[in-house]
């Protein structure tokens, strides 16, 4: 199949997208950019007419407090980098509000964490949210609550905050849109990434702007998350003329990633990708061989150690021989349960414990691979 073929399958169906833009592709050192800010909402505009629908994950509440406070470097200090988010986030907005209604178009602003993601009812509140204000019409702005989010002022979570929006819609596509044309290979840039593996990772150069907080290392995290959920990624240059409408066309513009050919349900992407893992269980060759292959539920059979302090319904984390992490589910059993039951027949359970409410630790309708 040629490649051109490849964009044409996965860019084709897509009638939701995740657009993500990072500081600089809407801030100057002085603040918001309004010329960058109105090409972009132009574009949305010519794709909302079409019928493709958009949410907007923005970076720039630190880059545009950088510019009211005249500041030339980003701030170290954790306190002093959420004090300039908190300045800035109010004016990036408005810079926002006024250019989209010059394209007749309401914006709303979300702040989210991590957590929000992590806890299933707000999690699940966001996501009515969101369909809320599709019927209404207005675009939806989300941006990492800057002032209480310490990783992601650390890390760069926006990158990775766009992800999960992406899957929660879910969305067909997630552009990344950024300062360079798309990941950069021995031979330029790649046209299009089958799977982010470690051939792919080991592209990524230890650099990022210098008022942004990511680099193209969280793009490929961002961008592994959705292609395993079955939807695709592109990483583009904000710049690019006509960038979102040529990529959505099936153009040869930035870095495609290939989704999966089966798609995760919504309520298996949150458990492998959103929900807070709150321990670990260790599972033997055989255990991981058929969680793997096979698509089983674990048993007590196949467990060889426990870490960590869970209760019934936590998510736990998988662990091979090898100490790699497999799957994530939600657990039957709390952390010193599964430590009495481990090693076990599945009739042996309720002489370990009294009773034998479930045969498996974690069924596999509560399981996504990892």
């Amino acid at each position: 199949m040629s490649k051109s073929s490849v964009r044409r399958d996965a860019l084709g169906p897509v009638r939701r997208v995740v657009v993500k833009v990072g500081t600089n592709a809407v801030c100057t050192a002085g603040g918001p950019n309004p010329g960058a800010i109105r090409k972009l909402a132009q574009q949305i505009a010519a794709l909302r007419a079409r019928g493709v629908k958009v949410a907007l994950v923005a970076s720039g509440a630190i880059g545009t407090g950088m510019g009211e406070l005249g500041l030339a470097k980003r701030p170290r200090t954790m306190p002093k980098l959420q004090a300039v988010a908190a300045i800035g986030q109010g004016q990036l907005m408005r810079a926002f509000r006024d250019v989209f209604a010059e394209v007749k178009l309401p914006v709303a602003q979300l702040l989210l964490t991590r957590d929000d993601f992590e806890d299933r009812t707000r999690y699940l509140n966001i996501r009515n949210t969101l369909a809320a204000l599709d019927e209404l019409g207005a675009l939806p702005i989300i941006n990492e609550n800057d002032t209480v989010a310490v990783e992601e002022i650390r890390f760069g979570e926006n990158d990775v905050l766009a992800a999960l929006v992406c899957n929660l819609i879910p969305a067909q596509l997630l552009v990344l849109l950024t300062s360079v044309d798309g990941v950069l290979g021995e031979a330029g840039v790649l046209d299009v990434v089958e799977r982010v593996d470690a051939g792919v990772m080991s592209l990524v150069r230890n650099e990022r702007s210098s008022m942004g907080s990511g680099g193209m290392g969280t793009k490929l995290a961002a961008a592994a998350l959705v292609t395993r959920a079955g939807e695709a990624a592109v990483i583009a240059n904000a710049a690019e003329p006509g960038v979102l409408e040529r990529i959505l066309a099936g153009e040869t513009v930035g870095t495609l990633f290939v989704p999966a050919r089966r798609k995760m349900s919504s309520r298996r992407r949150w458990i492998g990708q959103a929900s807070r893992t709150a321990g670990k269980v260790y599972v033997d060759a055989g255990a991981a061989r058929a969680l793997r292959q096979r698509g089983k539920s674990l048993l007590p059979s196949g467990v060889t150690a426990v870490a960590g302090s869970f209760a019934k319904g936590d998510t736990v984390a998988v662990i091979d021989p090898d100490g790699m992490e497999i799957a994530r589910g939600l657990t039957n059993y709390a952390a010193d349960q599964v430590e009495k039951i481990m090693g076990l027949k599945t009739e042996q359970i309720a002489q370990a414990l009294g009773d034998k409410p479930y045969d498996e630790v974690i069924h596999r309708n509560n399981m996504t691979l990892v």
